[in-house]
Formats: structure tokens, sequence, C-alpha cells
């Protein structure tokens, strides 16, 4: 029998990237029903294992950021198997939906790609774990349970905040970790700074904190953009996942590039000062009484 493809090859491409993106076609994508027809999935491979936090959802993809400040779009389908540790969920394990896959949650995912570069290389999450305190307490700042303190309700909804905000805060205090030209790795010194900078705010009745990346003026503009939200993002990292700082305790954070150095960008002492993170411990003004 002549096998007959009814359809162009670039449709059955996309055919099985949506395959493999969400577990099923729209109407328009279906394949046709024709027994003649035949449509070869790709062959997937084992691809990278991510760990880092999650830090966006949109339908059956998620955005993973990792400790280096790079992101990861993976994609989510019914045959990611979803896990959390024992204990919480023990006698569900193996059994949690793609809706446990929060925003902020920290999480490590085992993933696939196709074979030979095909279907654009795209990622999909053959499994994504996650440890349950790290579950509860994204659960907690996104429903709201009775465990919800008073102070989590307070922080939850300053994550509205934005720098241009500032002014309905009360600085309680400024770190600055630095970077070589162009880098966004941490210095042993550095980690150890920012974990007794979370200590210290810890202690601190309703303390945020705010975490801004800053640059000095060699590179374009875009460069510094994007180099200054990776440092802002690394140092986020660290402060969640190894200072043990709540995500829900901390204000909306940016990357200000080559804007508002702290010294001169002529000299090379000056730019030293200029590839900086800032992390602000906030207090709200309508609680701190001043």
């Amino acid at each position: 029998m002549r096998v007959i493809s009814k359809r162009p090859a670039v449709s059955l491409v996309f055919a099985m990237l949506a395959v493999t993106a969400s577990g099923s076609l729209s109407a328009q994508e279906q394949a046709p029903a024709d027994p003649n027809v035949v449509v070869n999935a790709p062959q997937m491979i084992a691809g990278p294992e991510l760990k880092g936090v999650i830090s966006a959802r949109h339908g059956d993809r998620i955005k993973v950021t990792t400790t280096d400040g790079a992101s990861t779009v993976v994609a989510v389908n019914d045959s990611t198997r979803i896990r959390a540790a024992s204990g919480l969920f023990s006698s569900n394990r193996g059994k949690l939906g793609a809706d446990s896959l929060l925003a902020g949650l920290p999480v490590t995912v085992k993933t696939l790609q196709p074979a030979d570069g095909q279907a654009g290389g795209d990622l999909v999450a053959s499994q994504v774990s996650f440890r349950n305190n790290d579950f509860k307490t994204a659960m907690m700042i996104r429903n709201g349970t009775d465990q919800r303190f008073e102070e989590q309700t307070a922080a939850t909804e300053a994550l509205r905040g934005r720098v241009g905000d500032i002014d309905k805060y009360n600085i309680k205090g400024t770190t600055n970790v630095h970077f070589d030209t162009g880098r966004t790795e941490l210095s042993a010194e550095d980690k150890t700074q920012l974990c007794s900078t979370a200590t210290s705010a810890q202690a601190q009745e309703n303390a945020l904190l705010l975490v801004v990346g800053y640059t000095d003026s060699t590179g374009s503009d875009d460069f510094n953009q994007e180099l200054s939200e990776k440092r802002a993002n690394r140092v986020i990292n660290y402060l969640q996942q190894q200072c043990g700082w709540k995500p829900y305790r901390m204000l909306t954070p940016t990357g200000m590039a080559k804007a508002d150095p702290a010294a001169d960008n002529n000299t090379p002492e000056g730019k030293a000062q200029n590839r900086r993170v800032a992390v602000n411990i906030l207090v709200s003004k309508s609680v701190d009484g001043i």
C-alpha cells in the first residue's frame, strides 16, 4: 500500500510539538483520521536536569530560574510525574497534578528533549520534584490558609510593590555584594554576607527585602540590563535557597543596569563599586510607626 501524506511537513512538525508540549491538540492541529496518513512523533532523549525556582507559569509551561540567574522554559504534560518528598503528601506520591507547580516553588526538574534537535529542541519535564515544606509555604502564600500570620498577609500584599513605591517603606539597612566585570558569580564572602543580612532582617518584625541589580558603564544598554537582572536573580535565589528567606517576604526585584551609579564610572575603582546588587531591608511605614 502506498503511504500518502496529506499535510505539509512543516504542519506535521508543529503538530508533533503540540503533542509533546501539552499532550493534546487543538481542532486545527489534530492529525486527520485517514489511516493512510502516518505521523511519527519525535524520538525523545534525556535532557538536562534543572534545579531552581519556578519563576513563572503560563498554561502548560513553567519557567525555571537556576542559581546562576539563567531561566529555562519547560513544558509539562500528562506524562510528567510530579512528586513531593515523603511526609505531608506521602499518601499522594506520584498523584500530584500540574496545579501544584506554583510560582516561587523550588524544584528539581528532569527533562526530555527531541533527539537530533527535532521540533526545535523544546524541553519536556519527565519529572518535577520538590520538598514538602517549600510546597506548604507556596500554598500558604497563594491560598491564604488559616496558618497564615498577619505578617504573611502584609508581605504578600507587598509583593505588588515596585521600586516606584519605595517611599512607602523605611530603609532599615542596605547590603551591597559586588561582581567581576560581566560576571554573576557570588564569592564565598558575599554568600556569608547575604545570609547574615537575612538573619538580621528576620529579627525585624514585618521586614521585607528589595533586591536591585546594577552594572558599570561597560557594554551596551541591552547587555547591561540583562546582566543586572541576572545578578539580582542570583542573589534572590541564594537568599531563598541557602539563607532560608521566604519568597513572600521579597518585594518585586529589578535590574537597573548602569543607572544610579554608586561611584564614578571613569575610574576602575568606581566601576568596581558600581558592579553590585543592593539588598535593602525595608519595613512598611504603616507598621513601622515612623
